[in-house]
């Protein structure tokens, strides 16, 4: 049920209840523990307990891309920038990572790179065959949610990948002009997983780009709308003529955008508490569908009044429209109180009802 709940709000048909869907409470196994009964204390539980807790949430989609910096660096350079610890993996496994490396610290040199002769090419047969592989080993894992696979370093977020933020940085006002040839460059690159990707028989992907910050856009928006957007459109139009579903997501205040990302071609738009949801609603909600945004700090540190006041924000907004899937933004991350996810799913559950 929730699947087909997910894609009648996908082509914009109303259900008796809205959708939902998570990120990362498939892997808060204190959480997952408290809803399944099933000790996740066993390493070798973890992954069924994380298929039944997506069961019992009742998740429409489960959000997945296939591609990102292990593409990069199979042929290439990029720069480490580090990881806090997060959460623990399926295998017991922390995910912290102390490394930093930058091999584009100079400015000259950086702006030498040729995405395509640094990251290669691949056999299109070789990526199809990839993108179906990982499609059908998500739809094994979590069989009741709508599936999909994508891609995570659209543009913005390659670029990251490659050059990270103080020299990516840097080079938007050491020499815009060359960065933007790299920038053209790197679609170049980039495009050829998205042609693969309409070649598939993959009905919904997902096309991830964190173009923004928190407080907004990282530089004048008339640079997105000359070397960023022009690609997304270039990159989407394949999977758009192959008949595909485009769901973007990007983390940060994109509120600034939403013109220009349902221009490029997105069905539907997964966004974070920062941006403004209601206006998105209100200005394309009739006709392409949203997911978000409840405000993960109010799961972290909010009075249970807080959290039902929280989802009753979103479900005030999006309930009214049928594209509207519900979910709290970025993530439920595994520190979040198991008390305080449980009385959201409460509230969830007896609000979805239309």
């Amino acid at each position: 049920m929730s699947n087909s709940d997910f894609l009648k709000a996908l082509n914009n048909e109303f259900t008796s209840r809205v959708p939902r869907t998570e990120y990362s409470a498939h892997v808060h196994w204190e959480l997952i523990k408290a809803v399944t009964g099933i000790n996740t204390d066993i390493i070798e539980q973890r992954e069924n307990a994380s298929r039944e807790f997506v069961k019992k949430w009742r998740y429409g989609f489960f959000w997945n891309t296939l591609v990102n910096r292990k593409h990069l660096e199979e042929h290439g350079r990029t720069t480490r920038m580090g990881h806090a610890e997060y959460a623990e993996k399926p295998d017991g496994a922390t995910d912290y990572d102390s490394i930093t490396t930058n091999p584009f610290s100079d400015p000259e040199k950086a702006l030498e790179l040729d995405p395509v002769k640094e990251y290669g090419c691949f056999e299109e047969s070789v990526l199809i065959s990839s993108f179906r592989q990982k499609y059908e080993e998500m739809e094994k894992k979590f069989p009741q949610a709508h599936n999909m696979t994508g891609i995570y370093i659209t543009m913005v977020s390659g670029l990251l990948e490659i050059y990270g933020w103080d020299t990516f940085l840097t080079l938007i006002a050491y020499d815009d002009k060359k960065l933007g040839k790299i920038i053209y460059g790197y679609y170049e690159w980039i495009s050829q997983f998205y042609s693969a990707l309409a070649k598939t028989d993959i009905p919904v992907i997902m096309s991830h780009d964190d173009i923004c910050w928190t407080s907004g856009p990282f530089t004048h928006p008339d640079w997105y709308r000359k070397y960023i957007f022009p690609c997304i459109k270039k990159l989407w139009r394949p999977l758009k003529d192959a008949g595909k579903k485009i769901i973007f997501t990007s983390d940060g205040n994109w509120t600034e955008f939403f013109s220009d990302i349902i221009d490029c071609g997105a069905d539907m738009a997964v966004m974070e508490p920062c941006s403004d949801m209601a206006l998105f609603a209100e200005k394309y909600g009739k006709k392409t569908g949203f997911t978000g945004n409840a405000d993960c700090r109010i799961l972290l540190s909010g009075t249970k009044d807080d959290i039902k006041n929280e989802v009753k924000r979103c479900m005030n907004i999006g309930k009214k429209y049928p594209g509207f899937i519900m979910a709290v933004g970025n993530h439920i991350p595994p520190n979040t109180p198991v008390d305080n996810a449980l009385f959201y799913n409460e509230m969830y559950e007896k609000m979805c009802i239309r």
